[in-house]
């Protein structure tokens, strides 16, 4: 009698802690997704910076954020866009937030965009559009003829089996992740350099890293959008196949085009350097100039000699 009621007050207990674990299961709170960089970043800017600096700008559907800074010298020389590299904020210590200030000295207004996030879920994406119109055109050929789509299938086989396999290095970011941060990052710049063009004068862009490069890309399908002059800091692509095309894009591009790089730049930059010096000597680009600087890319006495190299080139032009 007495094991039957400790069974049953057991048996009791069981049911009510079950009871429990799903009812906390059940009114657990959903995952909330963290914060995107760029609206950290927004914050901050609109927290630290002077309200008549801020300038927000609408790209589409996607309103961004833009740094103003009017020139403060006797003479007006020209605007700047300034465009840092992807994942960097443009007021990072890596010289953009110098030359923002500092080019207003020497007759510049200069403008400084805030860069898209990366949508590293984007190759996935496109897989998944790939496989999905795959399967429909398979469903459709089997519809339309069963037999020629099975001997299509068994020919197909064989000629994998008989291929040789070659395994690739492995890229850094898929050329899809990088065509979706080029989407993004050319609608701000466009929208950038409507608004820029209502003060008409020379058009200098100084971009940076990965933004350097995609918009080197841009520039060589010779876009509508006018300048007179592109300052690159170490661009780059991280991915093999695009950033190795990069060499022969730099000579295609039509403004003056001033490649600037560091010493202790990664090593797909410093290799790539000769390479597109023979294709600018082989494209016949005069107006292309490469320079070096030496030392940390943070450092004060670099933003100095980063300034006078830029002065010196646009000085040249007019």
């Amino acid at each position: 009698m007495i094991s039957a009621q400790l069974i049953k007050k057991t048996l009791q207990s069981v049911c009510c802690c079950s009871a429990l674990c799903l009812s906390a299961y059940a009114s657990a709170a959903e995952h909330i997704a963290p914060p995107s960089l760029s609206s950290i970043e927004n914050s901050d800017i609109k927290r630290l910076l002077p309200n008549d600096e801020v300038k927000p700008i609408l790209a589409g559907d996607t309103e961004f954020l833009s740094l103003y800074s009017e020139y403060m010298s006797r003479d007006f020389r020209g605007i700047v866009l300034l465009i840092p590299d992807w994942n960097s904020p443009p007021t990072s210590n890596a010289g953009m937030s110098y030359l923002r200030k500092e080019l207003t000295n020497l007759g510049y207004t200069t403008y400084a965009m805030t860069v898209p996030d990366i949508d590293w879920q984007a190759s996935k994406m496109a897989a998944q559009a790939a496989a999905q119109s795959s399967t429909q055109s398979s469903t459709q050929a089997q519809n339309e003829d069963p037999t020629k789509t099975a001997q299509s299938n068994s020919d197909g086989a064989v000629t994998t089996a008989q291929e040789p396999h070659f395994v690739n290095a492995i890229d850094l970011v898929s050329n899809e992740v990088l065509s979706n941060y080029k989407t993004n990052l050319i609608m701000r710049y466009e929208a950038l350099y409507q608004n820029a063009m209502s003060e008409p004068n020379n058009i200098v862009v100084i971009a940076q890293g990965t933004s350097a490069g995609v918009l080197l890309e841009y520039y060589a399908d010779f876009p509508d959008s006018r300048i007179d002059a592109f300052i690159s800091l170490s661009s780059y692509l991280p991915n093999t196949q695009r950033n190795k095309g990069l060499a022969q894009t730099t000579s295609l591009v039509t403004p003056a085009l001033l490649d600037i790089y560091y010493a202790n730049d990664n090593t797909d930059i410093l290799m790539s350097l000769k390479n597109r010096q023979r294709w600018v000597n082989r494209n016949a680009k005069f107006d292309y100039r490469q320079r070096q600087l030496f030392g940390l890319r943070d450092a004060p006495e670099q933003h100095a000699r980063l300034t006078k190299v830029i002065d010196g080139f646009l000085r040249r032009l007019f």
